[in-house]
């Protein structure tokens, strides 16, 4: 499959908690944590569990920090 994004982190999933709807997925790329919210329904037709390989791309136009 070929996609247009650029930025792509590869890693290992560490950790997947299921809502209702949705799942919060933690991965490891390398020292980066990343953390996504994707459906439930998505991550059950993906077959997606802990210690998968799998690559994160990042779809955002802005990143805010606030303290």
């Amino acid at each position: 499959m070929k996609i247009s994004g650029q930025n792509k982190l590869a890693g290992e999933i560490l950790a997947i908690k299921k809502g209702e709807i949705e799942c919060q997925i933690t991965l490891k790329s390398g020292e980066n944590m990343i953390v996504s919210v994707i459906t439930r329904d998505s991550a059950e037709e993906m077959g997606l569990k802990v210690g998968d390989h799998v690559v994160a791309l990042i779809k955002s136009t802005e990143v805010m920090i606030m303290k």
